[in-house]
């Protein structure tokens, strides 16, 4: 990695700047990279801005997870409990589903983000999404396996919307089972607290003045 960036420093100094200062953030191979990673011929090596809901992890804050793994995530295969899709998604079906999952589901906490028409003093006439493809799926994988293994659900389903999003449409859902209700609301909110914090998606929005896009929102 620092063969890396020290040739990227001489030939993009400016870029490099944002890197230092967490501005700009870079996976490999689809997995977001520390300064021990080893860096091969082919491999794939992706910069990326900060993320619409923050930047990857709160400030002063390194999940447990991240430190284990050394900061990379495992790979998954096709969840069918997280994906990232285009189209809308019915809240009516994915509930019926996750309650379907046990009979010992006595509570499905839920979190619906919609598309508003006022953002930072602005007026929003438009929003669009856009993903890293592979990596951003794999991160909503990750963050569900935490989920189910931090506490104590039985399931947890999160999607999220890319493309364009039209002013009062669905962008994200986050549902938590659990047999009680205390667990299922700390999980869902968890989930989507960490999704905004650590997930490569980045958000625009068309305003009277222009298209501005979205660093961070709380």
């Amino acid at each position: 990695m620092k063969n890396v960036l020290d040739r990227l420093r001489n030939e993009i100094p400016h870029l490099m700047e944002w890197v230092g200062e967490k501005k700009v953030l870079m996976a490999v191979n689809q997995e977001m990279a520390t300064g021990e990673t080893v860096i091969h011929d082919g491999d794939e090596i992706g910069l990326m801005p900060p993320f619409s809901g923050g930047g990857l992890g709160r400030p002063g804050e390194k999940s447990k997870k991240a430190a284990a793994d050394g900061g990379r995530l495992k790979k998954y295969s096709a969840d069918p409990w997280t994906r990232i899709q285009t189209e809308d998604f019915s809240l009516d079906e994915e509930l019926g589903r996750i309650k379907a999952v046990s009979k010992r589901i006595g509570g499905v906490a839920v979190f619906i983000g919609t598309a508003r028409d006022f953002s930072n003093g602005r007026s929003v006439s438009r929003l669009d999404y856009e993903h890293y493809a592979g990596l951003a799926e794999k991160t909503l994988a990750e963050i569900r396996r935490r989920a189910l293994a931090q506490f104590q659900v039985i399931e947890v389903c999160i999607i999220h919307r890319t493309g364009e999003v039209p002013i009062g449409g669905n962008i994200v859902l986050i549902m938590a089972a659990a047999a009680y209700r205390p667990e299922a609301f700390r999980a869902c909110r968890w989930c989507i607290d960490e999704l905004k914090s650590v997930t490569p998606i980045w958000k625009k929005e068309t305003t009277p003045d222009g298209t501005v896009w979205v660093e961070e929102r709380p």
